[in-house]
């Protein structure tokens, strides 16, 4: 499989995929921020509030991308189709290159209220650390994800919903 189609998950399916997910949000820091991810009339849907008290301002979501980490390895880049609310998010991964407080990033601001389809290639990720871009690290190799997620942190305190039809390798 070289992707994850919502649209295509038979009920028991998408209770599967929506448990794959799971959240990290600011409260690792003191913040007051709340995320899930759900998948629902045939669309994942990263949700939830970001909150700027206690120094936070951050909400994300991971997952392993066991479903088509192989196809990764070949593969030029990675395409999302979202449906966006005007907000900034993140496409994070992980890799075997950084340490584990460290990520890959790519940030998108999809239009609101319309579906797009966003392509990304290796190239365009940076490595950061917290936040903070990392000079000095090695370009990503799509061998080493082991992990991928889904962030905000616009500096935004409110509701948000980014709703997703699929998530693919780009061959």
């Amino acid at each position: 499989m070289s992707s994850v189609c919502f649209s295509r998950l038979a009920a028991d399916e998408a209770q599967t995929e929506a448990g794959r997910w799971y959240a990290v949000n600011d409260g690792v820091m003191g913040g007051v921020s709340k995320s899930g991810f759900h998948v629902a009339e045939g669309e994942g849907r990263f949700v939830g509030e970001t909150s700027l008290d206690n120094g936070g301002g951050f909400a994300s979501v991971r997952r392993e991308p066991e479903a088509f980490e192989r196809t990764l390895a070949s593969a030029e880049g990675i395409a999302l189709r979202v449906y966006g609310d005007g907000r900034t998010y993140q496409l994070r991964l992980k890799s075997h290159t950084l340490g584990d407080t460290s990520a890959y990033r790519v940030a998108f601001t999809p239009d609101a209220g319309e579906w797009q389809t966003l392509r990304f290639g290796w190239g365009e990720f940076e490595a950061v650390h917290r936040g903070k871009r990392l000079v000095q690290a090695p370009a990503l190799s799509p061998e080493t994800i082991y992990q991928l997620g889904l962030l905000i942190a616009d500096r935004q305190a409110g509701a948000f919903c980014l709703r997703l039809s699929h998530i693919e390798a780009i061959a």
